[in-house]
């Protein structure tokens, strides 16, 4: 990821069903998301997103099969 701060205006965020989203780098977290500490351009998380979130099924679906 891009390590320039002008860049680094998002950060990847997840939240306790391990669904992930992109939010503002300068701005607190909304409850119930807790940083991944990947960070970089829009895109360049949506990528990151891309390659971690390989099983969109929320965790306590999978988790009660």
């Amino acid at each position: 990821m891009s390590s320039s701060p002008v860049e680094d205006r998002y950060v990847v965020v997840v939240n306790h069903e391990e669904q992930y989203s992109v939010w503002f780098a300068d701005r607190a977290l909304p409850a119930g998301w807790t940083a991944t500490g990947a960070r970089g351009t829009r895109q360049e998380c949506l990528d990151h997103i891309e390659q971690v979130w390989t099983d969109l099924t929320p965790r306590s679906v999978r988790t009660s099969r």
